[in-house]
């Protein structure tokens, strides 16, 4: 099983970064190619590129500013688990997307999918 990380540096607030970011089922607001979300408890049903994803919220932290995540269905993974969380900084708030895959062929492309996300959300942020 293989690991790794992404993560960027935004002006905005961890609190308001974290608004955005510790909405689970909110994600559809911020990372591009989402065409819908759908809740089911906690599990969250993505709408992208053709195929439904579905995800299941596994830890939130509010202390912390951080989310954990699994991909429970709709794409080829043995196993996942994702943390998204917010922490602030002299200048506003970094938010690092640690995750892990198996196979470790999934890795490159979950980190294009969320370096891309964690760009759209440094935009929404301002």
């Amino acid at each position: 099983m293989g690991k790794d990380a992404v993560a960027t540096d935004v002006t905005a607030s961890a609190d308001d970064a974290w608004a955005l970011v510790g909405d689970f089922h909110g994600i559809g607001q911020w990372f591009p190619g989402i065409d819908s979300v759908r809740s089911e408890g906690d599990d969250r049903v993505l709408s992208m590129f053709g195929i439904e994803v579905r995800e299941r919220l596994v830890e939130r932290d509010e202390t912390a500013r951080s989310i954990t995540y699994s991909i429970v269905g709709g794409v080829p993974v043995e196993h996942h688990r994702a943390t998204v969380s917010v922490t602030p900084t002299e200048r506003g708030s970094r938010i690092t997307w640690s995750f892990e895959a198996e196979p470790d062929s999934m890795l490159a492309l979950l980190a294009d999918s969320y370096n891309n996300a964690l760009s759209a959300l440094a935009e929404k942020l301002g």
